[in-house]
């Protein structure tokens, strides 16, 4: 075997990462955006710096916890439809197991196979695991995307709480007369950092990963910073 096709035959596919990665970055983001759109708001209105941390901590505290339950509820809920769908086709193939092997082989001519190799790919998938044949090629149900309630809660959690250190460390160092700026200008650059990350990581292009966090986080700390305004008197 060429070094080539030993690395192309080596090289391990992304969509394992799906699960932990979509809750990092969503964590992160959101710990990052909301935060530093929260402070952004709140130092827009002239409030004094202590009082501008105490609620970037307590927006800190919330939406990690928010979010935490949020990615439990919203992944239990999955969980609990896959494994409904999985008893019923449990149930299914105690009572017509042909019609269900009739199912599979039609899948698999769908999908390019002649129907005499269907058959048999059907009939020798049936003969291993039946029920798993049918969670994966006829429900869309595998380990790759399954649904994990817990990892997904506790990643957001700790991701939620990593990204709002960052807008927070900034505010407790900027100088205060230009605070907003400041917060504003790094929070963009931590988003973009992330965004990158994320993209690379995931495979994606880094710098359409970097652009779209960044343009997203732009304009909503632009909106809390007009609603600051809006009660500076």
């Amino acid at each position: 075997m060429s070094k080539k096709a030993k690395d192309i035959f080596e090289q391990g596919h992304r969509s394992g990462r799906i699960t932990w990665l979509r809750a990092a970055v969503l964590g992160a983001n959101d710990g990052i955006l909301s935060i530093a759109s929260l402070v952004v708001g709140v130092a827009a209105a002239n409030i004094k710096r202590g009082d501008v941390l105490i609620a970037g901590i307590a927006g800190l505290v919330a939406g990690a916890m928010s979010l935490a339950a949020g990615q439990y509820v919203s992944a239990s809920s999955q969980a609990d439809t896959e494994a409904a769908d999985l008893e019923i086709e449990r149930k299914q193939l105690e009572v017509d197991r042909q019609q269900e092997h009739a199912e599979l082989t039609a899948i698999y001519v769908q999908r390019g196979l002649d129907q005499k190799l269907a058959e048999e790919v059907a009939h020798q998938l049936h003969a291993h695991d039946a029920l798993g044949a049918h969670a994966r090629d006829e429900l869309g149900i595998s380990e790759v995307v399954v649904a994990r309630p817990l990892l997904a809660a506790v990643t957001s959690a700790i991701a939620f709480a990593l990204g709002a250190v960052l807008p927070l460390a900034t505010i407790a160092l900027a100088p205060v007369a230009h605070l907003v700026l400041v917060v504003a200008l790094t929070s963009l650059f931590f988003l973009a950092l992330l965004g990158g990350l994320a993209a690379w990581v995931g495979g994606a292009p880094i710098g359409r990963g970097c652009l779209r966090l960044a343009l997203w986080g732009g304009a909503a700390m632009a909106v809390t910073a007009g609603v600051g305004k809006l009660f500076d008197l």
